[in-house]
């Protein structure tokens, strides 16, 4: 199966981006899939490669259960190369209680996490059998890390140093990030660990990496629900000060949301062929797709070109998918097809764009999105989202597909994506220019 543009869950369940990575010549990102129904449930690594980061084809399932301590799930991770070797690390699951009436759930938090490990000679091939390791057994001691929700390890390598970084909460009540360290990617030393008044109550897919003489910290919070739209998990991003020699970071007073339509999470970043730091991230659907085969659930923005500027984190639409995109016309009124779909235009105040039903408009200097006609029959999400400040006369590039509007605000300054449904044919606006690309 391949997918242009947005990798899309393969049919039935995908969520977050795993072991996001250029190796050997092409990108591979993996992602957590549950491959039997298009809903959660234990959960293995499916597995994507591309060339260009904007042409996707699956293969087939990487990771998947097969040890006692991951038995219930191979969860969120990440990956490095390491002498011509793709060293795959991740969160592995045992519940401690399982649901009668669905095994693929465990009766509320009786689980436990530990940490694991496997290494492949070429990408392609996974040994499920003899080639997984745990690193980090279950954390039982509660001033370090709790026993079941530690997760998500981020690795990178660093100066001789290699680097790790887990989402955890004490006690499930304020949410921290642990640091551990290796001199060789596979014998792992607790460090350090950071807490911090905005963290709610856990802490997911940390990530810390470097922009030029700036550091950068991301992660998606668990139980913050500042954004009042249904959902109380998003993810954040903020410049930061990272001590590689203790491990200790330091974090402003407060943080941007790295996507203001907030349908986005678990972001993942690496570096591209030309070193630049990209990310891609989940988008979450309140709704499977039933058209067009397997229903399906699940898919991934645009990957993003990640960059820091005067104190801010701008997303800017990565090269190749500017690469991808020519033929553009200029029209009031146009059809749009199947998609995916570029638009760009200024926007004033008083304007507005309305693309198949869903509409962009400024008010009072602020970009804001209305999904609320096509998004019918979905209830426990925000229909508006807005910038969070007055911007006054704004660029827009926005990519549409059937299921998904991306909306860059100044290139990248700002950022809204939304999952949408029934998304109608014609687009029209009350601004100066359109430009349509496929």
């Amino acid at each position: 199966m391949k997918n242009t543009l947005h990798l899309k869950a393969p049919g039935n369940w995908i969520n977050d981006p795993n072991g996001f990575i250029y190796y050997h010549g092409k990108y591979h990102l993996f992602y957590q899939h549950f491959p039997y129904a298009s809903v959660w449930g234990t959960m293995h690594w499916g597995h994507a490669v591309s060339e260009d980061l904007v042409h996707w084809e699956h293969l087939d399932i990487a990771l998947f259960p097969t040890k006692e301590y991951d038995r219930n799930g191979v969860f969120s991770g990440s990956a490095l190369e390491k002498d011509g070797r793709l060293y795959l690390y991740y969160s592995a699951v045992r519940y401690l209680e399982t649901d009668k009436e669905d095994i693929h759930k465990a009766v509320g938090d009786y689980y436990e996490t530990s940490q694991a490990m496997l290494i492949s000679e070429d990408g392609f091939h996974f040994d499920n059998w003899g080639g997984k390791k745990q690193i980090i057994p279950v954390i039982r001691e509660e001033d370090i890390a709790n026993a079941t929700h530690t997760r998500d390890p981020k690795v990178w390598q660093e100066d001789g140093n290699y680097y790790m970084a887990l989402g955890s909460t004490f006690e499930k009540k304020a949410g921290r990030v642990l640091f551990y360290r290796s001199r060789d990617g596979e014998n792992w030393e607790y460090a350090a660990q950071c807490r911090h008044a905005q963290f709610g109550r856990i802490v997911e897919c940390p990530d810390v990496f470097r922009l030029g003489e700036t550091d950068v910290f991301m992660a998606s919070l668990m139980y913050i629900g500042e954004a009042g739209n249904g959902y109380e998990h998003f993810s954040v991003c903020a410049p930061a000060e990272f001590d590689r020699q203790t491990c200790a970071l330091t974090l402003p007073e407060r943080f941007q949301y790295v996507d203001y339509g907030m349908d986005l999470y678990a972001p993942q970043t690496n570096v591209d062929r030309e070193g630049r730091r990209v990310m891609v991230a989940w988008m979450r659907m309140p709704r499977t797709v039933e058209e067009g085969g397997k229903p399906w659930n699940g898919m991934m923005c645009l990957p993003r070109v990640v960059e820091a500027k005067e104190g801010h984190i701008f997303f800017r639409v990565h090269p190749e998918v500017d690469r991808y995109f020519s033929g553009e016309q200029d029209n009031r009124e146009l059809l749009l097809g199947e998609g995916p779909w570029r638009l760009q235009a200024v926007l004033e105040e008083g304007e507005e764009l309305d693309i198949g039903g869903y509409r962009i408009h400024m008010e009072q200097g602020y970009v804001k999105t209305d999904r609320s006609r096509v998004f019918a029959g979905v209830e426990g999400a925000a229909l508006i989202s807005s910038t969070p400040e007055s911007l006054g006369r704004c660029s827009l590039d926005i990519f549409v597909e059937p299921n998904l509007i991306e909306v860059f605000i100044n290139d990248g300054e700002y950022v809204i994506s939304n999952v949408v449904y029934d998304l109608g044919k014609t687009v029209a606006g009350k601004v100066g220019h359109i430009y349509l690309g496929n």
